[in-house]
């Protein structure tokens, strides 16, 4: 019996050591994971730097449309602000409109009924309690009436500490409305500035990328920068892929790989270019798909995972990879905005962007693709049937 308790214990004592090591082991884990992935951002930060200088020196147009394209995405999130908190502070407006409707209301019917209340109070007169006392009444009815009274002298006391604490919540609420139209006023003009910004920034892209279309006149030179691009995206993955190699994805979602087939579509729309299909003549060939989408429809992430890049990138417009572990990686590119900054984690199906053009685009859509290991890989056999 002793040996059997003793061997239970023993087990419980490993079992707890075994928890606490593994416990212990994932701590090491995502500290490991966190300190890879500052330095991942750093070297992510040296190279778009790098970049901009050898390119952007020599590009003065692709500099010009980077910048309004850049603008543009930030202006509309910050126009998507203010429109959001319009609508809240203009339903906190009509709100605190009803209360004070409502407090008025019950102001008019306190305000009746505490003006009957003084009107009895001078009828039945100062000395109605002598009075009844000077009647000759039975004692036990005097007693009685006393107590009525009492009951309505209460009654008027506390019908006019209502009337009165109504007239204070009135006082206060007019404050507030005040304060909120004023608010409501300066986000409008706010709202109206930052159209007018867009507008101006719009036309400055549309002038732009009509000078880039004029100057590419051949087929040859098109082909040549869309190289350039492919490259320094390769180039951007390379460095990704060495610091997250051996990484594993800290948190219990199901892993990517056992997501085949089931994964959410970044966003809704029809299939506009498959894997693989030709560019150019047929010079080149598509490293994933492409999905035509209004522009401004949410682009939301396929699995869950960490965003390793967020920013603009030559060729590719607004651009948004995520980690997902395992070595594989999701790009989300030509976004109008984008609503995630790098390090931060995201999961399935939550709004990572909206659809745009930019990176020189004419239509709006999204391109996305899916990495394993740097390489790309066919994303619609990973993508749920419609």
């Amino acid at each position: 019996m002793m040996i059997a308790a003793r061997v239970q214990g023993l087990g419980k004592y490993l079992l707890c050591l075994c928890l606490i090591l593994s416990g212990a082991a994932q701590a090491n884990d995502q500290a490991d994971y966190e300190a890879r992935m500052q330095e991942l951002q750093k070297t992510i930060e040296q190279l778009q730097q790098e970049l901009k200088k050898t390119q952007g020196s020599r590009d003065e147009l692709k500099e010009q449309l980077e910048s309004s394209e850049s603008d543009i995405g930030e202006l509309l999130k910050k126009i998507e602000r203010i429109e959001s908190d319009l609508e809240q502070q203009n339903s906190d407006l009509q709100s605190l409109k009803q209360e004070r409707n409502e407090l008025d209301q019950s102001r008019q019917a306190q305000q009746q009924a505490v003006a009957e209340q003084v009107q009895a109070a001078y009828s039945l007169g100062r000395q109605s309690q002598i009075k009844l006392l000077l009647n000759q009444e039975s004692p036990q009815r005097v007693s009685r009436l006393l107590r009525y009274y009492d009951y309505w002298l209460e009654a008027r006391t506390d019908k006019i500490e209502r009337y009165l604490e109504t007239l204070s919540e009135l006082d206060r609420i007019e404050p507030r409305i005040v304060q909120k139209t004023a608010e409501l006023a300066r986000n409008r003009d706010q709202l109206k500035a930052q159209h007018e910004r867009l507008a101006e920034r719009q036309e400055s892209r549309r002038q732009t990328l009509a000078a880039l279309n004029q100057r590419i006149r051949s087929t040859d030179q098109e082909l040549a920068d869309l190289q350039k691009d492919r490259e320094r995206l390769q180039s951007l993955l390379d460095e990704m892929v060495a610091a997250v190699a051996d990484l594993e994805m800290p948190g219990g979602d199901t892993p990517f790989s056992q997501r085949k087939g089931r994964l959410p579509w970044p966003a809704q729309g029809s299939l506009r270019h498959r894997f693989g299909s030709a560019q150019l003549d047929g010079q080149i060939t598509r490293n994933g798909i492409v999905i035509g989408a209004s522009e401004g429809e949410p682009v939301l992430a396929v699995h869950h995972g960490r965003v390793v890049f967020s920013d603009y990138f030559r060729g590719h417009g607004l651009l948004l990879i995520v980690d997902h572990g395992e070595g594989y990686m999701s790009l989300y590119a030509h976004n109008q905005s984008l609503y995630k900054e790098t390090g931060e984690w995201v999961s399935a199906g939550e709004t990572i962007a909206s659809v745009g053009n930019t990176g020189g685009q004419i239509q709006a859509g999204l391109y996305f693709e899916i990495r394993h290991r740097g390489k790309p890989t066919n994303p619609m056999p990973w993508l749920a049937q419609a």
